[in-house]
């Protein structure tokens, strides 16, 4: 009998909760702060940037938060997502090990991204909002959000990465497709933006510098909100669905991961995939070891510091406890423009310092012979971003041929590389490089952290 390679779920199977980590966490995360005053942040600090339905769910301690129906609507134009056998990669490594992966560029915007993208504009509608500003590094949170503010009637006002804006030309040509107004960051439309091209005018840019533009303009405007595509608590709380089917897909599989491996930049697609299973761990199911890959040239869990910081470099927002590699920190620009970001995740670097998840980093070129056997073998060309977590795959199931050990591995397989065959191409014209960061940078990127005096 032939072992099945996808497993499907109908439109009725699909969840009607988030799952809320927060609710089964064996030690509460430290609280967001005020800046100013070094307390922690209540609904009102929040109120500028987001409606008050995100801010509930940001601070939330309930295990289920229910998915409303116009938001499941719009889910089951690609949701539930498939979940794959990797038979062919397998037999490829010639490894004893099971690979199975969730698989994400099904999207309209061709990653997880609309996950999170669709409820935010939704609250942000239901809450009177006209217009949105946010960030973008390679495009896939730009696009999605320009998706769902399209089907909102929401303007979208798009800060992209300077560097990703250059490399990723289709992507900006998708969100303008979609309605939205793209711009390259540092822009010349914000203050902060002027006058980092001030000091700098061929700034390749950076998430910290995008993210500060877009507060700046949301916060000057009543009818302009903020939307994060990664690394906020609701943020991480909306792309559990991808956990959650994985579940069941697996129990039809008669499967459960001995391995959950996901990319991470701000943690988004990582907790969508590992939540959910860490959680069934915590409450006494049986407790995969979960791995966190992120890049060399932006390795904020494996070199960062467990300290308070700012999510943008401006210090426009509230002061968050996570890895960082600092807020002035401007990573090299490397080809996975989604993880360019100098810090992880709060719940994300809770759960690495509560000794829940590991993490390691590979470097570029390392990640694109992973993507290229991949797409050799199962036939989808991944996003640069999701090459870091076949990567991570790979290298479990060669420790089980090693062992001997006939392993079920899982990852999430967050994008399609569709629009970054640029990369691609120079990957195999042998131009593609790794970048490196500089050490005196990053030294000082982690010397000007803010000064937070630790609890009695």
């Amino acid at each position: 009998m032939t072992t099945p390679t996808k497993f499907l779920l109908q439109e009725s199977q699909m969840p009607k909760y988030w799952y809320n980590i927060a609710a089964d966490l064996p030690k509460a995360p430290p609280p967001v702060l005020h800046p100013g005053t070094l307390q922690p942040v209540g609904p009102d600090d929040l109120a500028p940037l987001f409606p008050m339905e995100l801010i509930l769910q940001e601070v939330s301690t309930e295990r289920e938060i229910e998915i409303p129906e116009p938001v499941r609507e719009i889910y089951r134009l690609w949701r539930p997502s498939p979940l794959f056998r990797a038979h062919r990669l397998e037999k490829a490594l010639g490894t004893p090990a099971k690979i199975f992966y969730k698989y994400e560029g099904v999207s309209p915007a061709g990653s997880h991204k609309p996950n999170t993208a669709v409820p935010q504009a939704f609250y942000n509608a239901q809450a009177g909002t006209k217009r949105l500003t946010t960030e973008t590094g390679a495009g896939q949170w730009g696009t999605s959000l320009s998706f769902a503010g399209q089907l909102f009637g929401l303007e979208v006002l798009v800060f992209q990465v300077r560097v990703s804006y250059d490399q990723k030309p289709y992507r900006r040509a998708v969100m303008e497709t979609y309605g939205a107004r793209c711009l390259p960051s540092p822009s010349t439309e914000t203050e902060y933006g002027r006058r980092v091209l001030a000091q700098r005018p061929d700034h390749p840019g950076s998430l910290g510098i995008a993210i500060s533009e877009a507060v700046e303009l949301a916060a000057q405007r009543e009818d302009t909100k903020y939307a994060l595509g990664s690394v906020l608590n609701h943020v991480l709380l909306h792309q559990t669905v991808i956990g959650l089917e994985a579940m069941e897909q697996l129990q039809m599989a008669d499967a459960w991961p001995d391995v959950i491996v996901g990319a991470t930049g701000g943690g988004s697609n990582f907790a969508g995939i590992a939540f959910p299973f860490i959680g069934h761990a915590l409450r006494g199911g049986a407790r995969p070891r979960v791995v966190a890959v992120e890049p060399a040239a932006c390795p904020s869990l494996t070199r960062g510091k467990y300290a308070y910081d700012f999510g943008d470099t401006a210090h426009l927002t509230p002061l968050t406890k996570m890895h960082t590699l600092g807020s002035t920190f401007t990573p090299p620009p490397f080809h996975a423009g989604g993880l360019r970001y100098h810090g992880m995740a709060p719940l994300v670097s809770h759960l690495k310092e509560l000794g829940l998840i590991e993490a390691v980093a590979y470097t570029q070129t390392q990640c694109f012979e992973a993507g290229v056997l991949f797409a050799r073998c199962e036939g989808i060309v991944p996003a640069p971003e999701a090459n870091h977590a076949v990567k991570g795959a790979i290298e479990e199931a060669l420790r089980c041929k090693r062992e001997g050990r006939s392993e079920t591995i899982l990852f999430n397989l967050c994008g399609h590389g569709h629009f970054d065959m640029a990369a691609y191409q120079k990957y195999f014209a042998g131009e593609l490089k790794d970048e490196t960061y500089d050490e005196r940078e990053l030294a000082m990127a982690l010397a000007g952290l803010p000064s937070v005096p630790e609890p009695v």
